[in-house]
């Protein structure tokens, strides 16, 4: 396929969809999660975020962009970051974004948060990778709770609960889960800039 990449080469459908009164047409790819339709997972996680115009927004884990895409229509293009450890899903996103009217938004290449140049955030989305030793997942929360604003919430939604619960609640002092079409979706609002289950005087780590 010559002059093309890898991701034009074997881009395939377009999902078309509306949420929160904005239509989207995101590209997919046959390599990245949920290919064929919009993951269900992430559409029960949407169906408990609440976007407003001027927040400031990481999409955690982008895949095509589905969520950071709908989020920087709401809050604005300059307000969102779309992050993915795959440069094959920032290529599409990237792509997605100025399809949709976007292209201004910033996608990066980040294992977690380490790409991500950014802090003082309203919300960060994720719907990680399932993984038995739910590594991906502790550092998302804990390095997502560093990231975030006093009043600052991280969204997250899985199909497995008391592990996500007793981590956001060791982390953040507690949690609101929402049960929506078979998924848990984890609500945790940064109150403090001290963990939870650490003792006063103990530092966090680093911002990264």
């Amino acid at each position: 396929m010559e002059g093309k990449t890898a991701g034009e080469a074997l881009a395939l459908a377009v999902i078309v969809t509306e949420l929160m009164g904005h239509r989207l047409e995101l590209e997919t790819h046959p390599k990245l999660f949920s290919p064929g339709h919009a993951d269900r997972g992430t559409l029960a996680m949407l169906s408990v975020a609440h976007f407003l115009p001027g927040m400031k927004v990481l999409d955690l884990g982008c895949g095509c962009g589905l969520v950071g895409i709908l989020a920087a229509r709401i809050c604005g293009e300059e307000n969102v970051i779309l992050s993915d450890i795959d440069p094959l899903a920032v290529e599409v996103a990237a792509k997605n974004a100025a399809r949709n009217g976007v292209g201004g938004v910033r996608v990066v290449v980040s294992d977690g948060l380490t790409g991500v140049n950014g802090s003082g955030f309203d919300l960060i989305l994720s719907n990680p990778p399932y993984q038995s030793d739910f590594s991906v997942a502790k550092r998302f929360i804990e390095k997502g709770f560093n990231r975030l604003k006093i009043g600052g919430k991280l969204l997250m939604v899985t199909k497995r609960r008391d592990w996500y619960r007793n981590k956001l609640i060791a982390i953040f002092g507690g949690v609101r889960i929402c049960e929506a079409d078979g998924y848990f979706v984890f609500e945790a609002e940064k109150r403090s800039d001290r963990y939870a289950n650490r003792p006063r005087g103990m530092r966090d780590g680093d911002k990264t």
